[in-house]
């Protein structure tokens, strides 16, 4: 018997929401088995028929939004820029930008209308930036950190650092160089950045990690003591704290389960302690996440345990 056809629309969209949501969450590119351990093959298929889903090459799948920011560029007479340029160069980024980020010419003015639904700037271009359509590595970086919140500006640089597109020793300079509105925060990004972070979910996770005083996080940190061997996310060595970014695919056999509850429970019996977080809490409950990192280290530096947050993520009040 036939399906209805309200109930298959119904089912076809579901799926494309799921293939858009796996992607969103891994900075917005994916593998074909990484998309796999989460959706059928048929609703992949159906989510690249549909457009919500760009196959970029074989087993490489992206959200089609850099499509769309460079016909916004090629409209405009523009170069891709910011979290647009970021998504062309192919670094994952903490949530693809819902309008294009665009950069036009000093000298030419976009009408209003133009404009509506863009993010726009206006400086120089260079020649390789008019010609290809999008700002070069570095200056994309050193936009993002300008104009982005911390969190999302600090998954740009790790990713380019990660992509091997840039260098710690071209971010220095260009913090060096800084001057202007926004060249505080710019350089504390700068500064931050670190190619070790594997992806948006780490990096955001550490990005909190970084207001706590006196926490000081390495990511991807090697545990190496008698009876105990592991890789944790991040690490604060001092304190033997360690913090995991649980994602999608944690725990997701039982040979798994139990290598990691075999890992967790090392850790302990050397001394350190674990806290695990999943990608919902860290881009949605930052509040919270913060508070526990507050907790924990006031905890093991003998001071008073601060109030926990209210349910908006604000710290309820002494």
């Amino acid at each position: 018997m036939d399906k209805p056809a309200g109930r298959t629309a119904r089912c076809a969209t579901l799926e494309c929401v799921d293939a858009v949501e796996v992607l969103a969450q891994r900075g917005g590119g994916a593998t074909w088995s990484q998309l796999r351990a989460h959706l059928s093959e048929r609703a992949l298929t159906r989510a690249v028929a549909d457009g919500h889903v760009r196959k970029l090459a074989r087993g490489r799948y992206v959200l089609p939004t850099a499509d769309r920011d460079r016909r916004a560029a090629t409209l405009n007479s523009a170069a891709v820029s910011h979290l647009s340029a970021a998504l062309v160069h192919g670094w994952a980024v903490k949530w693809p930008p819902a309008a294009p980020w665009l950069t036009v010419r000093r000298n030419r003015n976009l009408p209003a209308a133009r404009r509506r639904g863009l993010h726009v700037t206006y400086r120089d271009l260079s020649a390789r930036e008019r010609g290809r359509g999008v700002t070069v590595f570095m200056r994309t970086v050193v936009d993002c950190a300008l104009k982005l919140p911390f969190d999302e500006a600090l998954c740009v640089a790790d990713s380019a650092l990660r992509a091997g597109d840039v260098t710690s020793a071209q971010l220095d300079a260009a913090a060096r160089s800084l001057r202007g509105p926004g060249s505080p925060q710019a350089r504390r990004v700068l500064a931050a950045a670190d190619g070790r972070s594997a992806n948006p979910f780490e990096s955001c996770l550490r990005a909190i990690g970084l207001e706590v005083p006196g926490l000081a996080l390495v990511p991807q940190h090697q545990v190496a003591d008698a009876g105990c061997y592991a890789t944790v996310d991040l690490a604060d060595r001092v304190r033997r704290l360690a913090l995991e970014a649980e994602g999608f695919e944690h725990h997701g056999t039982r040979a798994a389960l139990e290598r990691d509850c075999r890992r967790y429970t090392e850790l302990a019996t050397c001394g350190w302690r674990l806290l695990r977080y999943t990608w919902h809490d860290v881009m949605h409950r930052s509040g919270w996440v913060r508070w526990t990192l507050d907790a924990v280290v006031a905890e093991l530096d003998g001071l008073p345990r601060p109030r926990p947050p209210r349910e908006d993520g604000r710290a309820e009040a002494a």
